[in-house]
């Protein structure tokens, strides 16, 4: 020990030696002297360290000469050299009897710090940021050995003794000995020296992760830290404030990073440690809510991110004070009307405190609801629903659903929430049914997310809304159903279920029966299966536990009666009629779903007859047996034949005049022969699906029965007595039981063609006696029916009418025995039916051969309109005859006056297009005449089928059928508006994407009937048609409608085809009118180019911001991926291509606008309009950009400049009306006055961001100000204009106060001191 003394105070001495004033940096000590150092301050003996001091005594040293070599090896030299000399400078401080005062110094303590710094950056660098464990850093420091030769193999084997003699004891021992330390010395006299002690402490957790190589050593690590940053908050210390703020401050990264077992010591040290300090320091305590805040500002905007931060603020709230939450609380309250970030942050925190923090939200409590902390909280969220931004919209209505869930389980929860929604019985006016008002809105919401998540909440409400529901609210749920998105139409879906299942209402019955089953023709077959699933649960379910629960006695629930009444309804029956397909298809129609319906209709009849009523009176429960017929086609053998035949007697039996009979065709009721009663009426709707449920179970009847029953129905449909459709359910049943008598198939065939023509016989006979009997009546001159009103009757018209009743019976049986057996003989039938439809021509020659009957159109229309229908099916079985008669079709479908017909030749011409394709096609652009007929059913008729067609590519989207369809989208009718823009957004964006780009420029001239372009002069179709199909005319009306037409195809198209439109419109229109292709002096050109400024300058042409150069419509995430660079670059590209446009499209504009001012044209406000709206996005390169006209420049920035002064005044002006409207002027004279100020210094406070606003405001309420003073001062009369008035003398009245008038002098001097504010954008 000796020698090792005497080598240490020989270097010692000889590095004083070596002190140079002029070198300000002094030599560090020796490896070999660090270690002596070492090792003689941790020995426990104090001999050595008393010898020690005795010769530094003698060499006229002290310790203090120690503290500049080792600082300065602290400084310099290898990691592990500077991590070994800042141990010794602590155990130098430690040592018995030191005098730390002196030894201490900020620059060496700042070195210290910076030692623990290198030597954990330099050891994370070798690891190559690797995690503990993986042997990255082994990999890295084994491919640095292999690279030395030569000179660089000595600084590899340097490189590897330095790490192998790194040891992360060494840190632990070090971080020791500083915990020792601060307890000598006070830090609080060095601020600098303090904050770097805790950023340097704060960091150790995050550098240290990868030196401590396993979770032991690392929560060792974190262990010191927290005790060495706990050493900090000395009793003694004064300012802890600052001092734990900066201990936030440094910790804050960690906490809002991703999870980690940094994040972890993070929070538990803030969590545990930090509140233990601050419960007995105020200023900690104080730091800690402000940390929360900073915590809040500093939050990351991404979704998971974003996320973290909340969980990680939320473990702080959760252990802290009652008092210091509230406060949190009350922030949170209102950072929801803050900045978008933080309304977002807020919405999120919302859910967690409520969910959290149930004692300080007082929910439980039975105070006033409004002063809950909880009612504010949740206020604020509602009111975000309706926020500016769609993603914060989206995030509180998704956290919105979730509180509902949550709170819904506690009945005081459960009537604060009602109340804070406006479901309460006790509601202000405001709050009454704002909910509704909301969620209708966000149902319909333009962004899809928004949609999603509303929908959600709706369904999480149903259990709370009770008498709150609004219908308006399950109309918009429904409409819903039909939303583009599938997931959207899956929550609509699951919503509307919810309210179905939850409500036995009637109209929500409606709504659900005319939304979901609709979707069973979905193209995604998960809603298909969701569809036929819900069906079952809520319809076939229902009404089988009500058939096997009720008995003879029970009253059927009015609930089921009203559910399957509406299933009748004509626009359901159909889907309900593929839904019980598919899933008769499946096997999963259950026996029990036919027996309870049996057991309805038979409950139902016997309540009717224990009432001692006529039975004939007595109709089954609507729509009984409809499901009925259609469950029975796969659950044969639960129908109970005895049931059949009971109620087919009882048809029978009870008709009327014992006989089945129906109404009388429209336009030939009379008093004597009455018409038939609605009980009947229902029957025969009734005998209808009865003989299709009797036709679905024939396979199960006796072979007697059979021969028995279809000899019976042989007979009625030989009477020509019946109904259309009971005959068509007549022919069907006398079918299939034909083919099931007979086993061998070419047997059955054989018997129902001779059944066919046994009918087809007899009816052709009838038909053509009427035709002679008919032709003998014109040739005498003696017809006597014309068109028969209710007010024409008498004998012979009742006579007449039964005859031409059973005549159109007859026809209508033709046709129906063709559809069934095509291959039947209509060789005597086609002739007769010539007669008829040839009989209202006015062609002689026609008219000769058909021979002279008169016109049966004017006389007989019911039967000119069958013989139609009947022609168009015969058409169908035969191409041959087809192609003879489908120019007659074509001709009648244009020429007809009645809009019945019309309708079913429309239906009978997409049937011709679909069997005879070829046949048909030419005659397309005549069919689409009928989109512009004037009733409302063949337009919505035409469309309908027309569509159809064209999905199924029967019919091209080719020449003129999309231009005539798009006046579709402004037609009168509603419906017919709503099925053009689903079909333009939905069914074309999918099939069809670039149709509408490929039209647009040829859709301006088409909607304008314009001609006088020289490329567009070759329209086709005639000059009417052309009309027909335009809106023609430069009236407000017309602009918007074309207008209306435009912007849907716009919002069809993809960003670049946005950009190529506006390059088609400015080339093929405004350069075509500057050129002179285009003539502006026809009132049509002018049109055109005014569409055309209308179009470039609306918003819809322009790229949005957050569309990049996509065309993706998917559902999009309003949280946003992380693809924040890809937009910015789409952004950026997109900006660059419109801005070279629009400089290539300047000169244009320029040329277009010196040719409108030699011909002094109106449209030269509409181009300088236009100008002003593309180019103030540009408007500080408008010299740039507008070189050619200088003249141009400066008119464009005035208008500019006008336009924004004028849309600030007018801002202005209506804040201020408003807050004058909310004002009580209940108080004289100058209480007016101060209201107005009042409220224009509130809007003031509230827009100090916008100067320019924030004046014109003050210019608004300084003029309202001045005429209250004038209306005060006419003591209410009103002031004339200044125009009418002479020019005021005001003279001074020398000692006194008041004028000649006995008005205020001050307030004649306030008057005379008002500025002009009529003309501020001059001024």
């Amino acid at each position: 020990m000796e020698e090792t003394i005497t080598r240490i105070v020989t270097e010692l001495e000889d590095l004083r030696h070596l002190e140079n004033p002029t070198n300000t940096q002094p030599q560090p000590i020796s490896d070999s002297t660090l270690c002596d150092l070492q090792t003689l301050f941790d020995s426990n003996d104090p001999d050595p360290m008393d010898r020690f001091s005795d010769e530094l005594a003698a060499k006229s040293l002290s310790l203090s000469n120690l503290v500049r070599p080792i600082a300065a090896a602290m400084d310099s030299g290898p990691a592990h050299f500077t991590l070994s000399a800042s141990k010794l400078y602590l155990s130098l401080l430690l040592s018995p009897n030191s005098p730390v005062c002196t030894l201490f110094t900020p620059m060496a303590f700042f070195s210290l710090l910076q030692s623990i710094r290198r030597s954990l950056k330099h050891r994370r660098a070798e690891s190559g940021h690797g995690e503990p464990g993986t042997g990255s850093g082994n990999a890295a420091a084994r491919k640095r050995k292999g690279r030395g030769k030569g000179k660089g193999l000595k600084n590899s084997e340097d490189c590897e003794g330095e790490e192998r003699e790194f040891d992360v004891r060494v840190l632990f021992s070090v971080l020791e000995k500083l915990e020792l330390v601060m307890d000598l010395i006070h830090l609080d006299r060095f601020p600098d020296s303090l904050k770097s002690l805790v950023q340097t402490v704060a960091e150790i957790p995050v550098m240290g992760f990868e030196v401590c190589g396993n979770s032991g050593n690392y929560n060792k690590l974190t262990d010191l830290c927290s005790r060495v940053l706990l050493k900090v908050f000395k009793p003694e210390v004064g300012d802890h404030a600052n001092i734990a703020a900066e201990v936030f401050k440094s910790l804050a990264p960690m906490i809002l990073q991703h999870k980690s077992q940094v994040r972890i010591f993070a929070l538990s040290f803030v969590g545990n440690q930090m509140m233990g300090v601050a419960k007995n320091l105020e200023g900690v305590k104080k730091a800690m809510v402000n940390f929360l805040w900073y915590l809040v500002h500093k939050a990351p905007d991404k979704s998971e991110p974003r996320a973290l931060a909340v969980e990680s603020i939320m473990e702080i709230v959760r252990v802290m004070e009652v008092q210091e939450q509230v406060v949190f609380v009350e922030y949170v309250v209102k950072m929801t009307q803050g900045k978008a970030r933080l309304r977002l942050l807020a919405v999120d925190l919302i859910l967690v405190l409520v969910t959290s923090l149930r004692d300080v939200m007082d929910l439980n409590s039975e105070s006033e609801v409004r002063d809950l902390l909880g009612w504010k909280c949740l206020e604020g969220l509602i009111q975000r629903c309706s926020d500016a931004m769609a993603g914060i919209r989206a995030r509180a209505l998704s956290n919105l659903s979730q509180l509902v869930g949550f709170l819904s389980g506690d009945d005081r929860s459960r009537e604060v929430l009602k109340e804070v929604m406006g479901f309460g019985d006790a509601m202000d006016e405001r709050q009454e049914g704002w909910m509704n008002e909301i969620l209708r809105a966000r149902c319909m919401d333009e962004k899809a997310a928004v949609r999603k998540a509303a929908l959600l909440l709706v369904t999480k409400l149903m259990a709370i809304l009770g008498s709150g529901f609004d219908r308006a609210l399950i109309k918009t749920m429904g409409m819903a159903c039909s939303d583009p998105l599938v997931s959207i139409r899956k929550a609509a879906i699951s919503a509307l279920s919810v309210a179905f299942r939850t409500f036995l209402d009637d109209s929500v019955a409606t709504e659900w029966l005319h939304s979901v089953p609709a979707l069973i023709t979905d193209n995604e077959s998960s809603i298909q299966e969701e569809c036929e699933n819900l069906f079952v649960e809520l319809v076939l379910e229902r009404v089988s536990t009500v058939g096997s629960e009720i008995n003879t006695d029970s009253v059927l629930p009015e609930g089921i009666l009203s559910l399957m009444k509406e299933i009748c309804n004509g626009e359901v029956a159909p889907w309900v009629k593929k839904i019980l397909t598919n899933l008769g298809k499946k096997n999963r129609l259950k026996h029990k779903f036919a027996t309870a319906l049996q057991s309805i209709i038979r409950t139902s009849e016997s309540l009717w007859l224990s009432q001692s009523m006529a039975i004939e009176k007595w109709t089954a429960p609507p729509g009984s047996w409809f499901l009925l017929s259609q469950v029975s086609a796969y659950l044969a053998k639960a129908v109970d034949w005895e049931f059949l035949r009971h109620h087919w007697q009882l048809f029978d039996k009870h008709g009327v005049g014992g006989e089945i009979q129906s109404p009388l065709p429209q336009g030939y009721a009379h008093e004597e022969g009455g018409g038939i009663e609605s009980s009947s009426v229902a029957w025969a709707g009734d005998r209808v699906f009865l003989l299709q449920t009797i036709s679905n179970v024939s396979v199960e009847l006796p072979s007697e029965v059979g021969a028995e029953l279809a000899h019976d129905l042989l007979k009625r449909i030989e009477n020509f007595n019946m109904h259309s459709t009971e005959v068509n359910a007549h022919v069907k049943a006398l079918r299939t039981l034909c083919k099931r008598k007979v086993s061998d198939p070419e047997q059955a065939d054989t018997l129902v063609k001779r059944c066919v023509h046994q009918i087809a016989s007899k009816a052709s006979k009838i038909l053509d006696k009427y035709i002679s009997k008919e032709s003998n009546t014109s040739r005498k001159g003696g017809f006597f029916t014309p068109p028969i009103s209710g007010s024409r009757t008498g004998k012979r018209a009742i006579t007449m009418s039964k005859s031409l009743s059973k005549v159109v019976t007859a026809v209508y049986t033709i046709g129906s025995l063709v559809i069934i057996c095509p291959s039947a003989d209509m060789s005597t039938t086609i002739p007769l039916l010539y007669t008829i439809i040839t009989s209202g021509n006015s062609d002689p020659k026609v008219n000769k051969l058909a021979g002279s009957i008169g016109s049966l159109k004017q006389t007989a229309p019911s039967l000119y309109i069958q013989a139609w229908l009947t022609m168009g099916k015969i058409c169908l079985t035969d191409e041959k005859i087809a192609k003879t008669y489908i120019p007659l079709f074509v001709q009648e479908l244009e020429k007809s006056d009645c809009a019945a017909l019309r309708n079913n030749l429309v239906v009978v011409m997409a049937d011709f297009c679909i069997r005879h394709t070829s046949l048909v096609d030419s005659y397309i652009p005549r069919i689409t005449k009928c989109l512009r007929d004037p009733c409302e059913l063949v337009r919505r008729q035409t469309f309908i089928l027309l569509s159809r067609l064209l999905q199924r590519d029967y019919v091209k989207w080719r020449g003129v059928l999309f231009l005539r369809f798009l006046l579709s989208l402004v037609d009168e009718s509603e419906k017919i508006k709503q099925l053009a823009n689903f079909l333009f957004s939905n069914i074309l964006k999918a099939k069809a994407p670039l149709l509408g780009y490929n039209s647009f420029v040829e859709a301006i001239f088409v909607l304008n009937d314009c001609r006088a372009h020289k490329g567009h002069t070759g329209a086709q179709g005639s000059r009417a048609e052309s009309r027909l199909f335009s809106i023609r005319g430069n009236d407000e009306t017309s602009r918007s409608r074309r207008m209306h037409i435009y912007v849907s195809l716009l919002k069809q198209m993809a960003p670049e085809h946005l950009l190529q439109t506006f390059v088609k419109l400015c080339t093929e229109i405004l350069a075509a009118a500057s050129d002179g292709m285009l003539n502006i002096d026809d009132i049509t050109g002018q049109a055109v180019l005014q569409d055309a400024f209308q179009i470039i300058a609306c918003k819809e042409i322009r790229i949005p911001s957050n569309r990049g150069l996509s065309s993706d419509t998917g559902d999009i995430d309003e949280e946003g991926a992380d693809n924040g660079g890809a937009a910015a670059k789409g952004r950026a590209i997109t900006q660059a291509l419109r801005k070279g446009l629009i400089q290539s499209t300047i000169p244009i504009f320029i040329e277009l606008k010196r040719l409108l001012e030699s011909k002094n044209s109106p449209l030269i406000g509409s181009l300088m309009e236009c100008l002003r709206i593309i180019l103030k996005d540009y408007k500080n390169e408008i010299e740039d950009i507008i070189v050619a006209d200088k003249q141009l420049q400066k008119e464009l920035i005035y208008d500019m400049q006008k336009y924004e002064k004028a849309k600030v005044k007018s801002t202005a002006a209506e804040t201020v009306a408003n807050h004058q409207r909310t004002v009580s002027f209940n108080s004289p004279g100058i209480s007016k006055i101060a209201s107005v100020r009042q409220a224009h210094n509130k809007s003031i406070g509230r827009l100090q961001g916008d100067v320019r606003l924030a004046s014109a405001m003050g210019d608004v309420a300084a003029e309202a100000i001045a005429r209250s003073v004038l209306k005060d001062m006419n003591k209410g009369r009103q002031t004339p204009p200044l125009s009418s008035l002479s020019v005021p003398k005001l003279k001074t009245c020398e000692g006194g106060q008041s004028s000649r008038s006995g008005v205020p002098l001050d307030v004649l001097e306030s008057v005379r001191r008002r500025q002009n504010f009529d003309f501020v954008e001059e001024n």
